[in-house]
């Protein structure tokens, strides 16, 4: 006959057992395997077009001098980001995709949830800072020198980051430390807190009150900054005499402001739509979840220099001019 002890340590090992996962598998499309090939491709594709086309802009505000103001600062901000981001995931992606292998650690999982819930509140940050740098630049110009200068960008940027960081290890600690049991199946690409979160068998009500509160600081805030920046912006121009002026101040905010739609439409119509397999338990998501999920992770990083380069003649000059190594007239 057992002693009371031994009782209570067979249970406490039972519970710890069933605690503590050692890694997770991410099933991402294994339901369809006959179009996992052509994932690859285009994730493959779009990875090195993110890879140059931000590495190009990076280069560009670095080495020319037309490109060093406070907005192509943030810009050169923005592309590292986005190198960052996708970095954090798309390799691994890639491999699973390719050679079946969709076993993450469980560190491994930590770390690539910590530097996308960075990355992306980081983003939302510099996004409040860029449309700022906009009003400033067009409603207030004669100050603008002193208002923008390059300790306030520099200021600006590294709140941008250290805030997106220390969210990050909040929300991550937080998710880390619940009581998975056995299941450890994430039906997701990566390891996306919401996917994640839906596999804890304890209660996540802490967790959802942190993601509320973070998603007031570091979505809605930037949101209204973007909102409030952008209505000042029109209420001037509309004051404009000079069409050329008008037609100037839209173009200078006409990218910003379709990489800002792209940015938040994708977030909101992610997280914003009604949800169907919310039930406890439940951890299915439909194909058009993981697709936009996608479309969030890759496509809207890959759009992003293009867009700024297409809508800016600054960018296509310091570029050919990279490209060609001629004097840019």
């Amino acid at each position: 006959m057992r002693s009371s002890f031994d009782i209570l340590k067979a249970e406490d090992m039972e519970k710890i057992n069933q605690t503590f996962v050692l890694g997770f598998i991410l099933l991402g499309l294994s339901e369809y395997p006959k179009i996992e090939i052509v994932y690859f491709v285009v994730i493959l594709s779009m990875y090195l077009v993110i890879l140059i086309g931000n590495g190009v802009l990076i280069t560009a505000s670095i080495f020319d001098s037309h490109l060093h103001s406070p907005m192509y600062f943030f810009l050169g901000n923005l592309s590292f980001l986005d190198i960052c981001y996708t970095s954090s995931s798309v390799p691994s992606t890639l491999v699973s995709l390719i050679s079946k292998k969709r076993s993450i650690s469980f560190s491994g999982c930590a770390l690539q949830m910590f530097l996308g819930f960075a990355m992306g509140s980081t983003e939302c940050f510099l996004l409040g800072m860029m449309a700022f740098d906009r009003y400033v630049a067009i409603c207030n110009p004669l100050r603008y020198p002193v208002i923008m200068s390059r300790v306030v960008c520099v200021l600006m940027a590294s709140v941008s980051w250290l805030s997106g960081g220390i969210n990050s290890i909040v929300q991550t600690s937080l998710a880390m430390r619940l009581p998975f049991c056995e299941n450890n199946v994430i039906n997701h690409f990566t390891c996306e807190i919401l996917a994640v979160l839906k596999l804890a068998c304890t209660d996540i009500s802490l967790n959802i009150v942190t993601m509320m509160v973070s998603n007031m600081a570091f979505l809605v805030l930037p949101l209204l900054v973007i909102f409030f920046s952008y209505m000042f912006i029109l209420y001037t121009i509309l004051r404009m005499n000079s069409a050329t002026g008008r037609h100037k101040a839209f173009s200078t905010c006409s990218a910003h402001l379709t990489v800002v739609i792209l940015f938040y439409g994708t977030i909101f119509f992610m997280y914003a739509k009604p949800k169907t397999q919310e039930l406890h338990g439940e951890n299915k998501l439909q194909a058009s979840d993981k697709l936009i999920s996608l479309f969030y992770g890759v496509v809207t990083p890959m759009l992003n220099p293009i867009i700024y380069s297409l809508r800016n003649k600054d960018v296509k000059a310091a570029v050919k001019y990279l490209l060609n190594k001629k004097p840019i007239q």
